[in-house]
């Protein structure tokens, strides 16, 4: 048996479900011990920067903020039933991370 560890980052939780859905899905169709998924802390990532780049005028900012979501999700089984995970369509926003242990 082999246990693999999926790590998925992406900007929309509800993408991340949706592929978290997906893997449990199919690990249970195929007899697979699924463990997760994993909420891991929303990452924000926050930028200030002024508006008029000359200076002149009154200090008035622009604020902006990226939200990052983690899942994590481990799965045991044959190397034949992870083989067919790795087959799944994931969403171009979303960034897959797949570690043996």
């Amino acid at each position: 048996m082999t246990k693999v560890r999926i790590r998925l980052i992406g900007e929309k939780p509800t993408d991340l479900d949706n592929v978290v859905a997906q893997i449990k899905e199919l690990s249970r169709m195929l007899g697979m011990k699924f463990i997760g998924p994993v909420r891991m802390p929303r990452r924000k990532l926050e930028i200030a920067c002024r508006r008029t780049p000359c200076g002149d005028g009154s200090d008035t900012y622009e604020h902006w903020e990226k939200r990052v979501s983690k899942r994590l999700c481990d799965v045991v089984g044959d190397e034949k039933d992870i083989k067919q995970i790795l087959r799944i369509k994931v969403p171009t926003n979303v960034f897959v991370k797949i570690s043996l242990s």
